[in-house]
Formats: C-alpha cells, sequence, structure tokens
C-alpha cells in the first residue's frame, strides 16, 4: 500500500517543556513510513518512525549513510552539522574498522579514569553551588559546565581554549538561517584548531582520549591523520552540549515528578536503570538527524522506497512505540524491556554513550544525595526553554534545597 503523494512540511520547531512533538506524534500514529520536507535542503524524504522499522534502516546494509555526502539533503540546520569524512557519515566495512579502533579509547580501564575526573568535576561544581547558596540555577552551576569540563578533561583540551571551542560548537547547532555563514566559519575553525592539536598528540602522546586514539592499534591498522583531527571534533562537538542538555531536563523530569523523585531518593540503586528510562521518555531533541539514502527499493510496513530516496529516522517516535514498550508516553523509573534508541542504533550508535551515561549518573546521582531537600524555585510553566536549536533544554532551572 503506497502512502498518500503529498509530502507534509514539518519545520519540528516544537519546544514546549518536555512535551511531545505533536506532529511526530501523528506520523507515528497514522503514517508511520512517511514523505514529509524539511526547512533546510532540497526535495522531500521519507520519515521512519517504528521502532522495527527504524532498527531496519540503522541495520540494513541497503541504506547508506555516505550516499548523503555530496548532496544537499533535506535537514533542519542550514549548514550540514556533519563533516564529510566523519564516521558517521560512513558505511561498513569503512565504519567498522574506525569504530573497532575508537572503542578502545572507551574500554573500561580508560573509562573508570574518565569517572573519576567526571566526580571530581561534579564535586567541585555542587561545592561552589552550595557556595553560592540557594536558589541557584542548576543549568549555569552543574549542567552547563560539566559536560564542557569533563570533555576537554578527557581529550586534554587547554583551559584557555575552551570557551571559544564551545562557542564554535554551538554556532552549528543553530537552525536560524542568518546563522549560516557563521555555522560555515565555526566548522573550519574548528577543524584547523583539532588538525593542529591532533598532530601535536600524535607526536608527544599522554594520556588523554587523544592520545590514546592516535596509539591505537587494530592489528596493523591505525586512525590517518585525518581521521583523527575528525574524530576528536565530533567527540567535542557531540561530548558536551548533549550531555548538558539532558542534565537539565533530567533534572526538570524528577523536580516536576515528586513521587518519582521519593523513589529515587529512597532506593538510589536504581539510579542506572532510571537514567536509562529517562533517556527513552524526554525527547531531547527536534526533529531528525543524518539520514541514509536507499541504494535500491525496500518495502517498509506496506510503503516501498525507491532506490536514491533520502530516508530520515525518528529515534523520538522509536522510543514511544507503543508496539514496544508497555504505556509508552509513562515516565516508569522501574522499567525494563527494549533498549532505547536515544544514542542511535547499529552500526551508529553513539561511540561516547558508556561517557554521556556515566556523567548523566554522577551528576544526577551525586546532586540528588548532596541536596535532600533539592526542588524548583519557580512554578515549572515559568522555565524558559530553548526555542532557536535543534536541541531540546530549559534555557534556566532555578532550585532552592
Amino acid at each position: 500500500m503506497e502512502p498518500a503523494a503529498v509530502p507534509r512540511t514539518c519545520p519540528f520547531d516544537y519546544a514546549e517543556a518536555l512535551e511531545f512533538d505533536p506532529v511526530l506524534k501523528h506520523l507515528m500514529i497514522e503514517e508511520p513510513v512517511s514523505r514529509i520536507r524539511l526547512p533546510h535542503g532540497d526535495g522531500e524524504a521519507w520519515l521512519v518512525t517504528g521502532y522495527d522499522d527504524v532498527r531496519t534502516v540503522t541495520t540494513d546494509r541497503r541504506f547508506s549513510r555516505s550516499a548523503v555526502i555530496g548532496r544537499n539533503f533535506p535537514r533542519m540546520t542550514p549548514e550540514p552539522i556533519v563533516q564529510d569524512e566523519a564516521i558517521n557519515v560512513m558505511d561498513p566495512p569503512g565504519s567498522s574498522r574506525l569504530r573497532s579502533l575508537i572503542s578502545k579509547g572507551f574500554a573500561p580501564r580508560h573509562m573508570e579514569r574518565m569517572r573519576v575526573r567526571t566526580q571530581y568535576v561534579v564535586d567541585e561544581l555542587l561545592d561552589r553551588m552550595e557556595e553560592h547558596g540557594s536558589p541557584a540555577d542548576l543549568v549555569e552551576h552543574l549542567a552547563d559546565p560539566l559536560p564542557l569540563a569533563t570533555i576537554c578533561e578527557v581529550l586534554d583540551i587547554p583551559e584557555a581554549d575552551r570557551a571559544q571551542l564551545r562557542s564554535h560548537a554551538r554556532t552549528m547547532m543553530d537552525t536560524g538561517v542568518a546563522n549560516r555563514d557563521n555555522a560555515v566559519r565555526a566548522k573550519a575553525d574548528l577543524r584547523a584548531y583539532f588538525e593542529k592539536l591532533t598532530t601535536q598528540r600524535r607526536e608527544n602522546p599522554g594520556e588523554d582520549l587523544i592520545s590514546t586514539l592516535a596509539t591505537a592499534r587494530d592489528g596493523d591498522e591505525i586512525l590517518n591523520d585525518r581521521e583523527l583531527a575528525v574524530m576528536a571534533m565530533v567527540l567535542l562537538i557531540t561530548g558536551q552540549d548533549t550531555t548538558t542538555y539532558e542534565i537539565g531536563n533530567i533534572a526538570y523530569a524528577l523536580l516536576t515528578r515528586p513521587e518519582e523523585l521519593a523513589v529515587l531518593r529512597s532506593e538510589p540503586g536504581m539510579l542506572p536503570q532510571a537514567i536509562e528510562e529517562l533517556l527513552r521518555f524526554i525527547p531531547f531533541r527536534k526533529g531528525v538527524g543524518i539520514p541514509r539514502v536507499a541504494t535500491e527499493d525496500v518495502e517498509l510496513s506496506g510503503v516501498t522506497i525507491r532506490a536514491g530516496d533520502i530516508v530520515h529516522v525518528s529515534y523520538l517516535t522509536a522510543n514511544r512505540d507503543g508496539r514496544k514498550f508497555d504505556r509508552p508516553d509513562e515516565l516508569d523509573l522501574e522499567r525494563t524491556g527494549p533498549a532505547h534508541m536515544t544514542f542511535g542504533w547499529g552500526g551508529h550508535h553513539c561511540l561516547g554513550a558508556p561517557l554521556a551515561t556515566a556523567e548523566l549518573q554522577v551528576a544526577i546521582g551525586s546532586l540528588l544525595e548532596r541536596f535532600p531537600d533539592l526542588r524548583l524555585a519557580k512554578p515549572a510553566e515559568e522555565v524558559r526553554w530553548n526555542t532557536t536549536s535543534i536541541w531540546r533544554y530549559p534555557l534556566a532551572l532555578p532550585v532552592l534545597w
């Protein structure tokens, strides 16, 4: 059965706290494989929303990420965020080699060092928040500085460079058309910075993640200079702001749900499981990310996708698929079952997921332990939310204790 040929124009600009985008919800229920137009790029794309169909698109070799290179594909931002040589637009087996090398940087012994470093940064930030006194802005004191400090510690980026690098990364995420030239410039500046830094680490390796990646071997394979520079850049971009936003989102979700918060306070051992459920439940971004191209005709849920068609997936809707999750729109901290797709799926599952998860566990766990009476300092409906980026998050989160 073919769907209606008329594509739906999808700005995907919904930003009402952590409420689910009604356009996405409608498509998920009424037209799970649908034709859409996005704010930027040429032409139309398919949007795939169901858990099983998303899993197919993200694992089936008939859908290619690398085939989007050179195409002005439909997207959320004026300038594509992705680098043409980045691992997130590679297909197996090329991406498999890189993933194998990069995963060595997240081996348990390295992760333990990263977790210790994260705990140190969190303790320092919460000390400062306590010194500041109640009320304080949780975004300013914890969510905003922690992931940048952690990823910069892990990559060993000099303190003096950090603010500028963060500014470049944020410029690339802005959805405004007027921002396009700035985004192009920011991407080039970041690239140049990491090319220089990675060359230095190759020559004089230390204990940081870039040095680990520079010296990682899989048999005779190593990362070449270009791969190393692009990967370090991707780690900085994806390893800071998204975790910042999720700390804010998770804190808001818990502080506006006293029953769930009380359960978590009384049973702190539930935290890892609770974080997984919060990651499933929270609509952490707007719209879609990097698409794929069908390399041959494929049928999904009765719809024929033709060779050459651009295909986007929604991890947000996959996380709310009622065929996979009982009561999908409820936050259930005791939920077990299928894995969420917040970190992606298949060959492009986020390589930094272990670090992000560790940061969230340390940040939220330490926050709840340190401030047992933590609560919002203003009514939930007065919290201001981002409206200009592809990400969903509170701009400020004033709290009392």
